[in-house]
């Protein structure tokens, strides 16, 4: 059953049911990029807040953040 994660008005649903979970954040991220659920500006969670949220490991959402931002889907600001 896909976990879901609420903020901000973005709704995200993850399947935890694969291999891949990196895979299944990464194109929930990408699909709310694409069609305009994560705007321009909007602050994302921290890393451990949404692992927390969506019960998986801390590492797995850094490095889905981490593509996103190579790919330029996402941009990190320090």
């Amino acid at each position: 059953m896909p976990e879901t994660w609420a903020s901000s008005g973005v709704d995200l649903h993850l399947d935890r049911t694969g291999p891949r979970v990196r895979a299944s954040l990464e194109g929930q991220l990408r699909e709310a990029v694409r069609s305009g659920q994560l705007s321009p500006g909007l602050r994302l969670p921290s890393s451990r807040s949404l692992a927390a949220d969506l019960g998986v490991a801390r590492d797995t959402v850094v490095d889905a953040y981490g593509q996103l931002t190579a790919e330029g889907w996402l941009v990190a600001v320090s």
